[in-house]
């Protein structure tokens, strides 16, 4: 009985309300970069409103895939997957995305919202911004040309096991590549690691450089980037006049989720997406950490139940919020 019990739970999990027979996407497994473009394809084909786009490649010449979702004119952004160990990330918004694009295919509201939100204020999902340090953290380094071994294992200091690995394929920590502060920011890193590497200058990664340009191109209202781990959620860089209105809606996802709202810690200071984000648009941008603090390592499976049901809002509550930043700006 129990066993029936929990199979149920997973198939309303993994279907969140979609028929199991429409569902595609899966993140109750593993999800892999090959699992990433093969589900794509199936959206794109079953959704033929939303757009998925190649906006660059990753180090190691992985495509880099962002998805709109929505007819809107004004957009807002979530990114996942900026640390190979934290692909949960991509897992949540895979999920987010599929639920979304069901309700507004079939016409049904998403979390009190009606789905003709999105005709306003799309979406764009970045699933997975850094598909190499997924691949080498879940695959290890044999998914890697063989001349580069060496390199890998020195940037792990020694070990074979790439489970703990957080920075993209040659070692740089995308979330410290940012203009930002990145002078300042002190990593404890000076050359390139499995972690903490800030590089030699910003927006040097491949990976960012093409998550800048593409920012600069759809200039979103409002961005949040997914981390793991942690429960918790930074918003506050330097917003200076805007800090009261930032606040605010850090506040709702506050409510919603039930994550505090909290500083960045000393080694977390400049030098990220979020931080870059604020001070470039003078716009709203937040780091939101699901699932328990973990060391070192991707947060288990298990975890993403109760993390889906604190976030699976989100995206649809910040297209909402972009929507009322934009009509009090037009008054």
């Amino acid at each position: 009985m129990k066993r029936i019990v929990l199979i149920l739970f997973a198939l309303f999990f993994l279907t969140g309300g979609i028929a199991a027979k429409a569902a595609i996407i899966n993140p109750y497994v593993p999800y892999h970069y090959d699992i990433l473009k093969q589900d794509l394809k199936k959206m794109k084909k079953q959704y033929r409103f939303i757009k998925v786009k190649k906006f660059g490649k990753s180090s190691f010449g992985r495509n880099l895939y962002a998805v709109r979702l929505g007819e809107g004119k004004q957009n807002i952004l979530i990114v996942g997957s900026h640390h190979g160990r934290e692909w949960l990330t991509t897992s949540l918004t895979m999920k987010m995305m599929e639920d979304y694009a069901y309700a507004y295919q079939q016409k049904k509201g998403i979390g009190g919202y009606s789905y003709s939100l999105l005709d306003e204020v799309s979406i764009w999902f970045i699933p997975m911004l850094n598909p190499d340090g997924v691949v080498l953290q879940q695959e290890g380094i044999d998914a890697f040309p063989k001349g580069f071994h060496a390199r890998l294992l020195e940037m792990n200091d020694g070990r074979s096991d790439f489970t703990s690995w957080k920075a993209n394929g040659i070692g740089i920590d995308l979330n410290r590549q940012y203009p930002s502060g990145w002078d300042e920011l002190q990593t404890g890193s000076e050359k390139p690691s499995w972690q903490f590497y800030k590089g030699e200058h910003p927006i040097e990664a491949a990976e960012v450089k093409a998550l800048v340009r593409f920012v600069n191109k759809i200039n979103p209202e409002l961005a949040v980037a997914y981390h793991s781990s942690g429960q918790e959620i930074f918003w506050d860089y330097h917003n200076d006049a805007h800090s009261a209105r930032d606040r605010a809606i850090a506040n709702e996802v506050a409510e919603l989720t039930g994550y505090p709202l909290s500083e960045p810690s000393a080694e977390a200071v400049g030098g990220g997406f979020k931080d870059w984000f604020i001070t470039e648009f003078r716009k709203p941008a937040m780091t939101i950490e699901i699932c328990r603090l973990v060391e070192d390592r991707a947060p288990p499976i298990s975890e993403l139940y109760e993390e889906w049901e604190r976030n699976q809002h989100v995206g649809i509550l910040l297209a909402n919020e972009a929507r009322k930043m934009i009509e009090k700006e037009n008054r």
